[in-house]
């Protein structure tokens, strides 16, 4: 049975507010498992993602939660971020997340024609998946400069990280899906199939380089910097 028949993937709404104290204590759980941080969210909150129809949630032939993620919007809608995805332990590693993603980012679409989606990931994973949607990495002066947004990121662990980085990095990938122009999904699907084995090793580097007591001095002057300067800001 594939997971089409497995799953249900629906527009949230009131039936599902049950669901939420378990979808944040699953995203609170996979956060601290990954060792990494996300912008820390309450049961309220997804709430009223769902209530407002800004939400998908994926549910099991047996009414089981699997998976959810919602809608934000930022700079008075002009970005549009899909927020917040997550898949239960339970049914990982058998493609609903990519099934939620789709599913948000249609709805995004729907609701939101005109707005650039963006996303901030740490796992390669995801970024496979935005690809496959036609989001592109770019740098985080291209994300809404909304004060809210980065205000979000405050109860995450790396929030020190991104302050000290003037908001420029993180241990964040940043992607865009940009309507007005933006390469067919094929196109950055094929770019990230290619160099998927560098953007791991960058993305481990990145990690590595940030997770060094990053409040000592950076050098001034000194040789010319390369092109990885200049996108990941080390």
């Amino acid at each position: 049975m594939d997971q089409q028949q497995k799953f249900q993937i629906l527009i949230a709404d009131e039936t599902h507010f049950h669901f939420a104290e378990t979808i944040v204590e699953e995203m609170a759980e996979s956060a601290k498992a990954r060792g990494t941080g996300i912008a820390k969210r309450s049961p309220e909150y997804i709430q009223e993602k769902m209530k407002e129809g800004k939400a998908v949630i994926a549910l099991s032939e047996q009414g089981e939660w699997a998976g959810f993620c919602y809608i934000e919007t930022w700079s008075h809608g002009e970005y549009v971020a899909n927020s917040g995805l997550i898949v239960s332990s339970k049914f990982r590693k058998g493609g609903l997340a990519r099934m939620i993603k789709k599913k948000i980012f249609e709805l995004s679409r729907q609701k939101y024609p005109n707005s650039k989606i963006f996303g901030l990931t740490t796992g390669l994973a995801v970024m496979k998946i935005n690809s496959e949607l036609g989001y592109e990495p770019v740098t985080y002066s291209e994300l809404s400069q909304d004060e809210a947004f980065w205000a979000g990121c405050k109860s995450c662990v790396n929030y020190e990280i991104l302050m000290s980085k003037n908001r420029k990095n993180c241990m964040c990938t940043a992607m865009l899906f940009d309507p007005a122009d933006h390469y067919e999904p094929e196109e950055t699907k094929e770019f990230f199939e290619k160099k998927s084995k560098v953007l791991e090793r960058l993305s481990s580097f990145k990690q590595w380089k940030f997770l060094q007591p990053f409040l000592k001095k950076e050098s001034g002057g000194g040789p010319v910097k390369s092109f990885l300067y200049h996108f990941f800001h080390f």
